[in-house]
């Protein structure tokens, strides 16, 4: 692999004359009519707090591997992209902070759903399914281990409780929260995007374990927004070292992941610093996963 160019790292956003809309963990959003610039800043989470200490060319990857996905699989279903490239008029001044981090999109109806796609049995899912032998209401096979495979990928939707993490909830649920053809629509998209996905990856040596999607609506069109199988938005694992039975090193915040609990940190704001090594090591494994999904480095070449 290329050594990594050198780019700026920006972990927040302030542009005069534009209006914030609002600034997420990782992304800051500004509003222009009936368009959104979705700027990915290079700040991290983990365990639901934003780090003090930002792991350079993140924002480029998330922009840049979600436009590949957005670009692959524009067949399954419209998304909101309008440009990432082209940043003129009220844009103009700040097109060297947007450069390979910024999406120029459609303005939608969020739909109030997040869908996850589970093809693996990880995370949040393990731990019903070591409850209740079910996730998200779903029915699964007896005697599975930590990691496995699931016999079918399953749709397993979730929405923002009020306290503002993720809450599982059923199919049913998420039938009642907006309707039978929509609810049916979302799961049959996301499963199709998730199998065609997964392919290209495990072709590729990355085991896409699960992945979250968020759509929109104009008018009834149905679009796909926010961001396209990254890092951030789902489990990558190394095809070489699968080995079902435990958790599996990932191609995000692993090094952050481990040195936190390595420091006893009591995962409460504010977070610690992270130490020059993890911050490199975490660079290079969301870099690593661009490269091994679209066959070219993050500079290109």
């Amino acid at each position: 692999m290329s050594s990594p160019q050198m780019s700026a790292v920006i972990s927040q956003t302030d542009f005069p004359g534009l209006k914030l809309r609002a600034r997420g963990k990782v992304r800051d959003i500004y509003e222009l009519g009936d368009r959104l610039l979705i700027v990915a800043t290079d700040r991290l989470s983990a365990f639901d707090v934003v780090l003090p200490t930002p792991i350079p060319d993140k924002g480029r990857v998330l922009t840049q591997l979600s436009l590949f996905w957005f670009k692959k699989l524009a067949d399954v279903v419209p998304n909101h992209v309008l440009t990432a490239e082209n940043f003129d008029g009220e844009l103009a001044p700040y097109k060297s902070s947007l450069a390979g981090r910024a999406m120029l999109v459609r303005k939608t109806e969020p739909i109030p759903i997040e869908c996850v796609v589970r093809g693996y049995i990880s995370g949040s899912g393990w731990k019903d399914y070591q409850k209740s032998g079910r996730i998200c209401g779903i029915e699964l096979p007896p005697g599975l281990r930590e990691s496995d495979r699931l016999p079918e990928p399953i749709f397993t939707p979730s929405t923002k409780a009020t306290s503002g993490h993720d809450e599982n909830i059923s199919f049913e649920e998420t039938i009642s929260r907006i309707g039978r053809p929509l609810a049916e629509r979302l799961r049959e998209t996301s499963l199709k995007i998730y199998r065609l996905a997964s392919e290209h990856a495990r072709a590729r040596g990355i085991i896409m374990a699960d992945t979250k999607f968020e759509f929109g609506l104009i008018g009834n069109d149905m679009i796909w927004i926010d961001e396209a199988l990254t890092p951030d938005s789902s489990r990558f694992w190394p095809a070489d070292q699968y080995a079902p039975g435990k958790a599996q090193p990932s191609f995000d915040k692993q090094y952050v992941r481990d040195y936190l609990e390595r420091i006893g940190w009591n995962k409460q704001p504010p977070g610690p610093a992270l130490p020059p090594e993890v911050v490199s090591g975490t660079q290079e494994k969301y870099r690593e996963a661009y490269q091994q999904i679209t066959g070219h480095s993050l500079d290109g070449k």
